[in-house]
């Protein structure tokens, strides 16, 4: 495998998505993250705020009244402010769709079209157009209407249900999870439809209904299966599993943690000899992963038991050497230091003009020949007014003044 490299400003990469322009009208979450994966890997993404500026600008933790996740959300993107509601924001807008490839939008259902910026509006400027169009429950429905947030796409899709101790309540997780997975499923939805619309030739856009509930629901296994055939509602086993043992979170003997999963039948016997010798490993009650599991309490008993009384360093150790798959449970201060993230340049540096530099995570997945890149951090608001309406638009001062004082932009 090439080496992963942390990319610069600079850098003059032969980027995959290079010649394709997005426009990022979107707001928290899902849809801003689409258009920045986007990118990464060479899209020219102009991101599009209200002249108020985006919400994201205002969500998280501030250095110096800088927002932090603003730099790492809007990476990449040129950032230029537009009124959409106001009668001369829509038509820059629609100046700016007729040579895009993709508009990224996350608007309540039918908030565009009440704006005269609809699909239909749009695609008839621009026939090849893709429209990424992020909801919390889609564009029908009898939810399609309802405010859509990460957090209710997390209880709604059942995760929520399924997550947290026996005897606890369901568990939300503490950062955007349903965002991110919904916008991973854009970034493939998006190529899916430009592959078509290029490869394929039929040179014709088309809308993506990308709601946030269901590429999480989409990942939770095989729980509609499961109940169509059986009847079995899944609850919440804390860190266990419901379909193999052991599989779970370990206190060390100097109060650090450890997660092991152990799924294939060689592994399991190889943790259960090393934790708990070979009668562990013979006996018939951890046969199988449904004994197993029948004996979820004796089996961590042998492996957490183990485990307690060994060093961090010595179990990891013993545990690589048997070929039994562990790992620590990293905080951000372990993983910054960390010699498997150091040597994929997992984290990089990237120049900023407001805070000189910030770290943050690379551009994922590694392609070998035409990887992605970090080239700048989220912009200052309107950053990018006259490189793009002045220099691309061919708005004058006048235009500019105009329009400000309109709050178009």
């Amino acid at each position: 495998m090439m080496k992963p490299q942390g990319m610069t400003v600079d850098s003059n990469a032969n980027l995959p998505l290079k010649g394709l322009r997005v426009l990022d009208c979107a707001t928290i979450f899902a849809g801003p993250l689409v258009a920045a994966i986007l990118g990464d890997f060479g899209a020219d993404v102009i991101k599009i705020e209200h002249p108020d500026g985006d919400p994201l600008r205002s969500v998280g933790q501030k250095k110096a009244g800088i927002p932090l996740w603003w730099k790492v959300v809007s990476r990449n993107k040129r950032c230029i402010t537009l009124n959409l509601k106001s009668e001369a924001g829509a038509g820059i807008f629609k100046q700016l769709v007729a040579n895009a490839d993709v508009v990224v939008e996350n608007f309540r259902t039918g908030t565009m079209e009440s704006w005269g910026l609809g699909w239909e509006t749009l695609s008839e400027i621009n026939p090849g157009l893709v429209m990424v169009r992020v909801t919390g429950f889609g564009q029908t429905g009898p939810m399609r209407g309802h405010a859509g947030f990460g957090t209710l796409a997390e209880a709604f899709s059942g995760f929520a249900h399924i997550t947290g101790e026996t005897d606890g309540p369901p568990t939300l997780p503490p950062f955007g999870l349903a965002d991110g997975v919904a916008a991973h499923y854009g970034v493939f939805a998006t190529m899916f439809a430009l592959y078509e619309r290029d490869a394929e030739g039929s040179g014709l856009g088309q809308y993506i209904d990308l709601s946030i509930y269901e590429p999480l629901f989409a990942l939770l296994g095989y729980q509609p299966t499961l109940f169509d055939q059986t009847g079995m509602i899944q609850g919440r086993t804390g860190n266990r599993s419901i379909n193999n043992a052991p599989r779970n979170t370990y206190r060390t003997k100097d109060d650090h943690w450890v997660a092991l999963s152990a799924a294939a039948p060689s592994i399991v016997r190889r943790v259960l000899i090393l934790t708990g010798g070979e009668e562990a490993a013979n006996d018939p009650r951890f046969e199988t992963s449904e004994s197993r599991i029948a004996h979820v309490e004796e089996v961590d008993a042998i492996v957490g038991g183990w485990i307690a009384m060994h060093d961090l360093d010595e179990v990891l150790r013993n545990f690589e050497e048997a070929k039994a798959a562990i790992a620590p449970v990293y905080d951000i201060s372990q993983i910054f230091e960390d010699p498997q993230y150091l040597a994929r340049q997992d984290i990089i540096s990237v120049p900023d003009g407001e805070l000189g530099s910030v770290r943050m995570q690379n551009a994922f997945p590694f392609l070998s020949r035409t990887p992605g890149e970090v080239r700048f951090a989220g912009a200052r608001l309107g950053e990018h007014n006259q490189e793009i309406l002045g220099g691309e638009i061919g708005l004058d001062e006048e235009d500019f003044k105009r329009l400000r004082n309109m709050g178009a932009i």
